[in-house]
């Protein structure tokens, strides 16, 4: 089995793949899960294991239909209420890309939307409801999410990894692969000894021992070229 059948094969039980992009890049490794198949332990092992941003990536498809924008547009067009808006969202990355992010959102169900259990209530309710995207599920959107929230929605760009290489485009993309909902939660991995993202090195460890497949970008490049 190829490294990425064991990561699809991963997903579509439930269980979790790690992601590097490229040292040139962030250098980052992110804990994956699909969303469809998120429950408060996947979320408790996101904080506790990985330690980033727990977000949700979709398609940039989904992201049309259901209206979404980017935050930085958001920002842009602000900036005729105030300027500031206008600095603020000027410019790209360090590593070159503008952000994916957009609105943050909570189902409706929730409390607070922080804890493990509203976090996954508010992953799962986004994977259920764009799984039918083509039917009720804009409107169900609307009706059963509000914003602002404690999960942020990152846009994958509308080529994937033809045009930008971020782990929303590699997540995202593997998803589909997985023949999964195009809806996955990622959250990088930090180093609590260094302080920095966790290198390549702790990560293969980790993955060693918890038994989690770990991809490189490179492979997930090479497969959507040759697909």
């Amino acid at each position: 089995m190829s490294a990425i059948e064991e990561a699809i094969s991963a997903l579509q039980s439930g269980k979790f793949v790690l992601i590097h992009d490229e040292k040139s890049r962030e250098d980052e490794i992110d804990m994956v899960i699909a969303a469809e198949r998120v429950k408060p332990w996947h979320v408790a092992t996101m904080r506790n294991d990985a330690g980033g941003l727990l977000c949700v990536a979709i398609t940039n498809e989904i992201s049309v239909k259901l209206g979404l924008v980017y935050m930085q547009e958001i920002m842009q067009n602000l900036s005729t209420v105030n300027p500031i808006f206008a600095k603020l969202s000027i410019g790209k990355s360090p590593y070159g890309d503008n952000p994916s992010f957009s609105i943050s959102v909570n189902h409706r169900d929730t409390y607070t939307g922080i804890t493990d259990v509203d976090r996954a209530l508010t992953i799962s309710k986004m994977a259920e409801v764009f799984k039918k995207i083509d039917s009720g599920g804009a409107e169900e959107f609307a009706r059963n999410f509000r914003a602002p929230g404690h999960v942020p929605i990152l846009i994958a760009s509308k080529g994937l990894l033809q045009e930008r290489k971020g782990h929303t485009e590699l997540c995202v993309y593997l998803t589909q692969l997985a023949e999964l909902t195009p809806v996955v939660a990622i959250c990088e991995m930090l180093d609590s000894t260094t302080y920095r993202a966790l290198s390549v090195s702790k990560a293969k460890t980790y993955s060693d021992k918890a038994a989690i497949p770990l991809l490189e970008a490179s492979q997930l490049e090479r497969h959507a070229k040759a697909a």
